[in-house]
């Protein structure tokens, strides 16, 4: 029923500063990655390529890439929200890109400034000019277990999305609890189905913990075959298109209750914590992670 190693995505540097007031310095940011590293994460997304004016914390995406220490057993990423953030990907070296859009109408107007369908016919130019410059794709929907201006997102509608994401030839599928709205027979249903679709294809699961159902959604998840999970440090995240969005599942919270289930992380939990505790202090407030506040 449940897995022996789980994969844990690290996402406090995009998904945990993108809703930060404070510009973390580049230099800071590619320390932060070299520890994630060093405390056992094999993946990383380090930034977005979207527009700086709306997006300033994740300008430096490209430098913070430049300066990073590269590991052959570590995968890196970027988050892209249309064809030219996947040219500018491509221009700062990246091989691997997360190419994203929402599965609810309104807030893809709001996010990204384009209807449903017009994100993905986006989405299909993403695809293809990465795969033309050999990168590895990671399609992604947003906000596929709720949306907090159309409410309930129809079953349907992400499985024929997911379909469209794989016929396109990504390399792996994420679905993402944008909202935390998200419930554990939610994840059982959907996911099993996606799961079975994918086939040979990774799923992975991005979940916010909103409201308070992020690790309930994990142990769901893993019952129907999901291996693959994003996490953010210190449960920072969120995003500013969406009304009352808080962090991610915190990468310490999920590492500390899948070792209690016996699941293999690889990860060092202690290190996690002390990255979590430092950032609360240069951040000056608490971070909604709980397991830190139990171990630091």
């Amino acid at each position: 029923m449940y897995p022996s190693e789980v994969i844990l995505e690290e996402q406090g540097l995009r998904d945990g500063l993108q809703v930060e007031s404070m510009l973390l310095p580049t230099e800071k940011k590619v320390e932060l990655i070299h520890r994630l590293m060093d405390a056992g994460l094999k993946r990383i997304q380090v930034g977005s390529f979207v527009n700086p004016k709306l997006v300033p914390q994740m300008a430096d995406t490209a430098a913070v890439f430049a300066a990073i220490q590269q590991r052959p057993d570590v995968s890196l990423n970027a988050l892209v929200l249309n064809t030219k953030g996947v040219e500018r990907a491509v221009e700062a070296g990246f091989t691997h890109v997360a190419a994203s859009i929402s599965a609810s109408d309104t807030h893809s107007r709001k996010n990204a400034n384009k209807s449903l369908e017009e994100a993905m016919a986006e989405f299909e130019s993403m695809v293809r000019t990465a795969k033309a410059a050999g990168m590895r794709v990671r399609g992604g929907l947003q906000c596929a277990f709720g949306c907090r201006y159309e409410g309930k997102i129809p079953a349907q509608r992400v499985l024929d999305l997911s379909k469209r994401h794989l016929d396109l030839g990504i390399d792996e599928i994420a679905l993402a609890d944008s909202t935390g709205m998200g419930n554990p027979r939610q994840m059982e249903e959907i996911m099993g189905q996606i799961v079975e679709m994918a086939g040979h294809v990774p799923v992975m699961l991005h979940l916010h913990d909103t409201e308070g159902k992020g690790l309930a959604n994990v142990v769901a998840a893993m019952r129907v075959g999901v291996r693959h999970f994003d996490t953010a440090f210190g449960g920072l995240g969120g995003c500013p298109f969406i009304k009352g969005a808080t962090g991610n599942i915190a990468t310490e919270d999920t590492a500390y209750m899948l070792e209690q289930m016996g699941i293999r992380t690889g990860i060092d939990i202690a290190a996690i914590v002390a990255i979590s505790c430092e950032m609360e202090e240069i951040l000056g407030k608490k971070l909604p992670g709980k397991i830190k506040n139990v171990l630091k």
